[in-house]
This record gives C-alpha cells, structure tokens and sequence, in this order.
C-alpha cells in the first residue's frame, strides 16, 4: 500500500457544456475538487456534501415506532420531492408543537384569575387590565396604590391582583412585575389548544402515512447524495462569461481516463505536477481487503502527501499492543467466540469483511501472546504439560517483561524514524532521522552495557555518533551568509531538546508491560476470591464463587478490552506518529457518485 501520485488537472469548456462535463466527471469519480470560485459569505447558501436534509427526512420518519407497510415498487417516486414533503411536514409539525405549548403555558399563566371575558377598550373609557400575581405577605402594598384595583382570586401563597389603568403602571407599583396574560379569556384559548391537538394528530397520522416509503427512501439516498455531491462541486466551478473551469488533484493512472472524457465534452485539460509550496490531498492505495487497516491509521491523523502509508505498521503494531495489553489466552478466545459468533452478519460490505478478517488476527494475536506467558482466564497451566512448555514469558519476572516493553519501544521508534527516512531521502531531514536511530540504538546499548556492568564505550559511541548527526542535519536553513552556518548549528542544538521526549516515548510502552500485569493480576485475585469462598462456605459457597468468578471476569475482560484499544491506539497515534509522520495531510475526497443501496 502506497500514497497514490497526483496530478492537478484543470478542465476548460464551454458554458453549455459545464452540466454534462460536471456529470461525466463525476461518473469517473477521480478528481479531488479544487475551489476556483468564492464561496458564498451567507451559510444558508452553501452546498454542503452530503445529502443532510435526506437524512433529517429519513431519521424523522424511522422514529415513528410502528411503521407502515412498506412500498417495494413505486415508478413515480421522485426522491427530492418526497424529501421536500417530508421536510414541510417537519416544520408544521415543528411549528404546531410549538403553538401548543405556548398555548399550554399561556393557559397555566391566565388559569389563577378564572376564566375571564375581557371588556373592550371603550368599555372602560379607554383604561386596560393589569394582572400581578402577589405573594400574601405583600398584600399591604396594595393599599398604597391609587390606582383602582381589586383581588380577584387567592391561595394559601398568592394574591391574584388586577389594576385598572390607560397606561402601563410603573415597573415599581408592586414588589412583583406584572403577568403577561394576554387578551384572550380561557375559553377561547383551550379552544385553540384543542385545534392545535388536533391538527398535530393529524400532522401525526400524516407522518405515519408517509413511513410506507422507507424502503423506497433508503434505496435512493445515493441519488440524493450523488445531487448533494454535484451541487457542492458547482460552487468550486469557475465561470468567465462564455467559459468555465474546474480544476482538482486526479491520481496519475486515472489521467487518461479524464483526458478521453475531455474530448466527447470537446473540453481542454491543462496537467500540472504537484509544487513544492502546494499540499495535495492524501489517497491510500489499498487492496479492499485490507480497508480496515486503513480505517486504522486515518482515524486519527492523515499522513501528508510526500509522507508513506502507516497502514500497515499500524495495524499489525496495534495487534501486538493490544496482545500485550490483555495478555491473556482465555479473553482472547472470548474475543474469537464473539468474532465467529457476528461472523455472517458482517459480510454485508467491503469494509465489514475487511473488519471481521481484522478482528480474527487480533483475536489470534492474542491468544498466542496468552499462551506465551501462560495465562487462561488467570489460572497458569500444570507444570510439565504442552501448554507449560509454551510458557516463555514470566510477567512475574519484572525485569524481564521490562526489557521486553523497552525492546518493543526502541524498535516501533526506530522503524518510525526509518520510513520517515525513507519517505524524506535526499533531504537533510533524513539524515537527522537516520541520527535519531543511530541516538535510539546508542542509548539502549549503553543502558543494557550499565544493566550488565560491561564497558559503556560502544553505547556511548553510537549516541555520540547519533547526536552530532542530529546537530548537524535538523536543520533546514538555506546558506545565504556565513552567518547562516552559525543559525544552522544553533537551530541544530535546539533539535536536541526532543532527546527528552524520546526518552519519554520509549518509557511509555512500559505501559504494554504495566496493563498486561494489570489485567493478569485481577484474574489470579478474581479466581483465588472465588475458591476462598467455595472453601469457606459449604453448599452456597459454590453459587457465591462462581457468581464472583463471573462478575469479576466480566468487569475485567471489560477493562482490559477499553486498555488494550485506547493504549494500543495512543502508543501508535501519539509516540510513533511523532516521530514517523510528523506533517499531517488531507484526505482524498473524490468528486463521484454514491453507490445504490439494496
């Protein structure tokens, strides 16, 4: 697997022809689209990829607990405008809800002052009712008023007040605001509440009607996404009068299928390479097979275009990781059940078969490391039996197991600093990658020489080798002046504030040996907790242990899958990404249409 090489096309045509040249474009789906075009400053106007309002129109229907029949076959189904129908029916629902409720809380506002019927404006020479709803313990300030007032209702905490005024009464009058109450009585407005009921049942029966088309729906959401995709795509044309242009980055093998469209749409093709100041997008070139690799290592950063493909690296380093992590045979045959258990449901796409392959290597990646330090579910297998012969690793055997992680660490960075090296030949900046191997290596060799008092020469001189590289190489300052000798050295010294963090990195994969103790140790605390139980207590004590044996490997078969996923994950995203993909890059989003769905 590789980073594919990009080409940056730019194709010009006539006006008339900017439809079906975007359309045959996009039937190719290879151009990763460029903007020539502003972008419009109002948000409402932009074209977002994706058919979002298609999927705002189907999650509003999937809720309706019990769906219609569904319509297999329907000739005249026309997907936007059944979507635009949906859509007005989310609004008027949206907007009735809300009537309803206003209406509802209008009613609990007005409700303490009775049912009353409002008496015009003349009636009163002009003057409006005002209503306060007045805690009992302020009821003397009602007779400091002068303006008329009376009591109209009361309860064991308020005062339901009116005064009679042309005008508002200042804001001061009472110790409580005034209440809006409006100028409607109760009756009327449970009158509208009822309509509002009703016409949201209706609303109701109308959305379930329209749930007979989920099948339909969900068979053409590629056409509604396929539309999404096309008018985003048209705001990023150019158009000059006459003529319009599109440009984008299009893979090198994929060039001449352009070029042939280009001439049925009688349209010019200008090639371009990549510049050195441009960023082209990132394609992985991969077999389908092995899409779950790749989901891996873009999940949470995209390699830069003149970087390689960790794809690979990742998913296999992660299969190790997350062995070390559970260390355990016992849960790894959990994890293999699970896998042959949902095996024909995730046969469905590409992707899932690619997943399900996947999870079978890291299953048996971790069956193999149990067997390998002798652990089943905490228990070590009887002394002289095949499985005992298998037992290499001791995770009692701390210096050991601490070797072993500091091994992994030096190697995973050291192979990191290599293929940033390799993807960098020819610059300086691989050179100092090969001093950071060279500074990695010296330092271990030195550490092992200081573990097992042997001379340090060779250690030390390997670092030493290593640290002048990287002093002299990290660099990148152009000569201009002689000064600029001067600047390359310092700027070289400064790189040496990284040997911290490479000791810091090497030192995290401590955490492969740390989390497998972990895990092992609460399975041998679980299982020896469940036959003090069964030794103590006579009859139930068998219920209670295995009761134990069961919560207790649960919760750690659950602790050990979050540890293995989001420490094997950090060990490759955090300290090998840092040292291998330094840059990161943009995603390759072609320009094309959406599969159907069946």
């Amino acid at each position: 697997m590789t980073v594919a090489r990009l080409k940056k096309l730019s194709v010009v045509g006539m006006a008339s022809q900017k439809p079906a040249t975007l359309e045959a474009l996009q039937d190719l789906g290879c151009m990763h689209v460029l903007p020539l075009a502003e972008i419009p400053s109002e948000p409402e106007k932009i074209s977002e990829r994706g058919a979002r309002e298609a999927y705002k129109a189907l999650r509003f229907l999937t809720e309706v607990p019990n769906p219609r029949r569904q319509i297999q076959r329907d000739n005249n189904f026309d997907m936007d405008r059944f979507v635009k129908d949906i859509r007005n029916l989310m609004q008027r629902t949206r907007d009735t809800i809300d009537r309803r409720d206003f209406l509802e809380h209008r009613i609990s506002q007005v409700r303490p002052w009775g049912d009353l019927d409002f008496p015009p404006s003349d009636a009163l020479a002009g003057n409006r009712l005002w209503f306060y709803q007045l805690p009992i313990k302020h009821r003397a300030s009602l007779d400091g008023i002068r303006l008329p007032w009376a009591v109209l209702e009361q309860d064991h905490r308020y005062l339901y007040a009116v005064l009679i005024s042309a005008d508002e009464p200042e804001n001061d009058i009472l110790p409580v605001p005034r209440t809006h109450v409006g100028s409607l009585p109760i009756h009327k407005l449970e009158a509208q509440l009822e309509d509002a009921e009703i016409a949201l049942e209706s609303l109701d029966a109308e959305r379930v009607a329209q749930t007979r088309y989920l099948t339909l729906m969900r068979q053409n959401l590629s056409l509604a996404e396929s539309a999404a995709e096309l008018a985003h795509a048209i705001q990023k044309v150019r158009d000059e009068e006459q003529m319009f242009a599109v440009q984008g980055w299009v893979p090198e093998e994929q060039v001449d299928a352009v070029l042939e469209m280009a001439k049925t749409q009688d349209a010019a093709v200008l090639i371009e390479e990549p510049g050195p100041d441009e960023t082209p997008p990132t394609l992985l070139e991969q077999p389908d097979n092995r899409s779950a690799a790749v989901d891996l290592a873009l999940f949470y950063q995209v390699p830069g275009y003149r970087d390689w493909d960790p794809s690979v690296i990742v998913s296999v380093s992660f299969a190790i990781f997350f062995a070390m992590i559970v260390a355990d045979a016992g849960y790894g045959a959990v994890i293999l059940f699970g896998m042959l258990l949902f095996w024909r449901r995730m046969d469905r796409t590409v992707s899932e078969r690619s997943w399900r392959r996947y999870g079978l290597i890291v299953a048996g990646a971790t069956v193999l490391y149990g067997i390998l330090v002798g652990s089943y579910f905490g228990a070590s297998p009887p002394d002289g039996s095949l499985w005992a012969k298998l037992k290499i690793l001791d995770l009692n055997n701390f210096s050991a197991m601490m070797m072993v992680s500091i091994v992994v660490g030096v190697f995973h960075l050291v192979l990191a600093n290599a293929l940033a090296a390799r993807a960098a030949w020819g610059q300086r900046k691989a050179v100092a990658n090969l001093g950071w191997i060279a500074a990695l290596i010296g330092g271990f060799v030195l550490w092992l020489s200081y573990m097992k008092g042997n001379a340090p020469l060779p250690g030390a001189s390997i670092l030493a080798v290593g640290v002048l590289v990287i002093i002299l190489f990290s660099s990148e300052r152009v000569i201009n002046k002689p000064t600029d000798w001067l600047w390359r050295l310092v700027e070289g010294l400064q790189s040496l504030a990284g040997a911290m963090g490479a000791f810091g990195d090497v030192l995290s994969y401590m955490r492969l040996f740390a989390l497998g103790l972990a895990s092992a140790s609460l399975a041998i605390t679980f299982n020896d907790l469940a036959v003090s139980v069964m030794q103590a207590l006579k009859g139930p004590g068998i219920l209670f242990g295995l009761l134990i044996l069961i919560i207790g490997h649960i919760l750690n078969f659950a602790l050990a899958m979050m540890s293995g996923v989001v420490h094997g994950l950090r060990l490759n995203y955090i300290e090998f990404f840092k040292w291998g993909l330094p840059d990161e890059g943009i995603v390759f989003r072609p320009f094309a249409r959406k599969e159907v769905q069946e």
